[in-house]
């Protein structure tokens, strides 16, 4: 096929909805990547949290962001993609804009009833809630909208278009607090402008995708069996937990790094333009670590990548520099390409014959849990090695222990509890 007639076929073997879909899911990741980029300078220099109180609150964020999308996606099913993109992008932007109004007149009763913790918590549900449906939706359009001989390279295109935005927040975040001088507050309304607009770019040109001839309607109870079946699979739960480690070193780019720099190595630095680094580096980087890396096992290749991003808060704990942070932002950057990709194909190996579409569903979790289990170690090695011990440089070190263990406990897995069709397939590869 030349490359004028295979051009002709991706722009045929992609419906419009697939194009609407995956456009708003750049303005998506858009705010919400805006959002945490300085969020935990916002709740701990703004409205004075303690270190340990803003990464639980982070984790909490987490965590509902990314393990509910199993349960989103059945009730993206059951009332359709185009209704629930539609509630996911209003409700987002009702939460990101109370979240900018913390300070507003019209709060202060609230916050005087609640408190702050307890009104931040609840707030920032509110917008967790929209990318647990969201993602769902613009992955299931990818497969209703696309036709099998492009599908895989839609699924390129989404993890591309992912990054774009998760490139595009935190400078968003920096133009909007920094350069246009407007505060941390407004970042977070203007992420909920970005979602607004993508409520009417929904509601004018996304159509529902017609659904497939053997596609089944799930529903929520549904869901919860799914999860059963899930969880009685042992090697697979195995799985997911190990994985866990590795995000919980990863987030402290947004729990303890932003801190940790404007603490005890420059008091102006600007984080949030800084995590766009993270970004673009692993847009940059992912057509190459897939090249290098195409020989490799698949878990050998998992556990490169999480050792990886382990040693590479190594660079803040023998020099913290503002320097080192973005030199670490590249090397996790090529940790996190260097698993990435393998992790959804090994999932995907784990699965009985027949429910790879089940298991699938299941492999975001880990990400919220190690936000989660991130967000209560990463504030108690800032207060305890930089407010008690006066040591903050030490508190990389057990960071740095998680990303190495978490990569010999995958190779430990591998040997102890690969299944056949795992091991069959990388024999293969």
């Amino acid at each position: 096929m030349s490359a004028r007639d295979r051009l002709q076929e991706i722009l045929a073997g992609f419906g419009r909805s697939f194009w609407v879909a995956n456009f708003t899911e750049i303005f998506e990741r858009l705010a919400y990547y805006a959002t945490l980029a300085v969020l935990a300078i916002f709740l701990n220099e703004q409205l004075h949290f303690s270190a340990e109180l803003t990464g639980s609150i982070i984790g909490i964020f987490g965590l509902v962001v990314y393990f509910l999308p199993t349960a989103g996606g059945a009730l993206a099913d059951r009332f359709g993609f185009r209704r629930a993109l539609l509630f996911a992008f209003f409700i987002m932007t009702i939460g990101y804009f109370l979240l900018g109004s913390l300070s507003a007149p019209w709060m202060q009763s609230v916050r005087g009833a609640l408190g702050d913790k307890w009104l931040v918590i609840l707030v920032l549900l509110i917008p967790a809630l929209g990318p647990a449906t969201v993602k769902p939706c613009v992955a299931g359009t990818i497969a209703r909208a696309s036709t099998e001989n492009v599908r895989s390279m839609g699924y390129s295109i989404y993890y591309t278009l992912v990054n774009v935005g998760g490139t595009l927040g935190p400078l968003l975040a920096y133009l909007v607090r920094k350069r246009l001088g407007l505060g941390m507050e407004n970042v977070f309304r203007t992420a909920a402008l970005s979602v607004f607009l993508m409520f009417w770019v929904t509601l004018f040109f996304y159509r529902e995708p017609p659904k497939r001839a053997e596609e089944e309607v799930s529903s929520v109870s549904a869901a919860f069996k799914n999860l059963l079946v899930v969880l009685g699979n042992g090697r697979f739960v195995a799985f997911l937990l190990i994985t866990s480690g590795f995000y919980i070193a990863w987030w402290q780019i947004y729990i303890m790094a932003p801190l940790f720099l404007r603490r005890f190595v420059d008091p102006n630095a600007n984080t949030d333009g800084l995590l766009a680094i993270e970004g673009l580096a692993v847009i940059s980087l992912q057509i190459l670590v897939a090249y290098v890396t195409r020989k490799m096992s698949a878990v050998r290749t998992i556990s490169l990548g999480f050792l990886i991003t382990g040693l590479a808060f190594i660079l803040m704990a023998i020099h913290p520099s503002v320097l080192s942070f973005a030199a670490m932002l590249v090397v996790i950057a090529l940790g996190e390409v260097t698993q990435a990709s393998r992790y959804y194909e090994y999932c995907s190996r784990l699965a009985p014959p027949g429910q790879e579409g089940l298991y699938m569903g299941y492999a975001f979790p880990p990400i919220g849990i190690g936000a989660w289990v991130g967000g209560l170690i990463g504030g108690w090695l800032l207060h305890e090695f930089g407010d008690v011990l006066k040591r903050p440089t030490e508190m990389w070190w057990p960071v740095v222990g998680v990303g190495v263990v978490t990569a010999g406990l995958m190779l430990l897995y591998d040997v102890l509890l690969r299944p056949a069709r795992a091991a069959e397939a990388d024999a293969k590869a």
